[in-house]
């Protein structure tokens, strides 16, 4: 922490919350200007909180981007919703994000409780940004007036902003808007650091990413990825690696016929991963079946890098 920096800075905390696919992860990666949080177009592929940092010379901005707010039934969506609440702690500021393509309804309803929550029980709620994303699939402006509308009626946003997270439409604004409601305090990270995820956990991540778009709806969040073993030299990070699924069927989905599946899917997570690294990666990959490991806390406990089950070879 650079304590020098602290007079006349500003930083602090965000969380972007939202209900699934509203492109919280998007919005981060924008904001960031660095991708650190995967993304496709299936409902909850964040699983737990990711966090990205915004460096100016003025101010820091440390954001949180979590799982969509959801029912939480099974064992591995209780776990998601264990990180949306951990993230409503101690925070400046929230992101409220809102699909404009889709009118207000109960899944809305359910999402927006959560901050109804905080504002009950905190002494002084912090401010909240709602951010109407998607805008550059309506046909016209105006059709945001009923939704924004629903929205108002229901919490005092401290303003509201039509975006296009993956376009970048209205960012600019908003990001200002961001910068203005955070409070003086100092820079907490250095200003190359734009996340809190060890290399390990985002090789995973960007496996499962290219899983998910290369399967489609095949296999659905019945896939994992561990990482085995990472030997990391001078001039290659050798990297092993697990997908694990839950059936025989996905299995044959993912390895493909004579392994096409998987090697396509091994060869796109390569490439993003060296231009993020900067250096060359061998990557080997594996398929197992683990019936139900949704539901077992070992599988579980490796959602999270903080305890994220694995060994580093040098």
């Amino acid at each position: 922490m650079n304590e020098a920096l602290s007079k006349g800075h500003r930083s602090g905390f965000v969380s972007i919350l939202g209900r699934p696919n509203a492109g919280k992860s998007t919005l981060l990666n924008a904001l960031v200007g660095q991708k650190v949080a995967i993304v496709t177009d299936k409902p909850q592929t964040t699983r737990t909180s990711i966090q990205g940092v915004l460096t100016t010379p003025e101010c820091q901005v440390i954001f949180i981007d979590t799982p969509g707010i959801h029912k939480s039934a099974s064992a591995i969506n209780k776990r998601m919703m264990d990180a949306v609440r951990a993230s409503l702690d101690e925070r400046d500021l929230f992101i409220f994000m809102a699909d404009a393509t889709h009118p207000f309804c109960e899944e809305d309803e359910r999402a927006l409780s959560i901050l109804q929550r905080v504002q009950r029980e905190g002494e002084k709620a912090p401010p909240v940004i709602l951010a109407l994303n998607k805008i550059d699939a309506l046909a016209a402006r105006h059709e945001l007036l009923p939704l924004l509308t629903e929205y108002q009626k229901r919490y005092p946003f401290e303003s509201y902003f039509p975006i296009s997270a993956s376009k970048g439409d209205g960012l600019g604004k908003l990001k200002s808007d961001i910068l203005r409601l955070m409070p003086e305090g100092p820079e907490y990270f250095p200003s190359d650091h734009f996340t809190d995820q060890p290399a390990r956990f985002l090789a995973a991540e960007f496996i499962r990413e290219k899983l998910l778009l290369a399967t489609r709806q095949e296999v659905p969040h019945s896939v994992n990825v561990l990482i085995d073993k990472w030997e990391e030299g001078p001039r290659l990070i050798r990297i092993f690696a697990t997908i694990m699924v839950e059936r025989d069927g996905q299995k044959a989905i993912v390895i493909g016929t004579k392994g096409a599946m998987l090697k396509q899917i091994g060869t796109l997570a390569r490439e993003e991963m060296e231009g993020l690294f900067g250096t060359k990666i061998f990557l080997d990959l594996h398929v197992k079946v683990e019936p139900a490991w949704r539901e077992k806390a070992v599988f579980l406990n490796a959602l999270d890098w903080r305890t994220m089950a694995g060994r580093d070879d040098k």
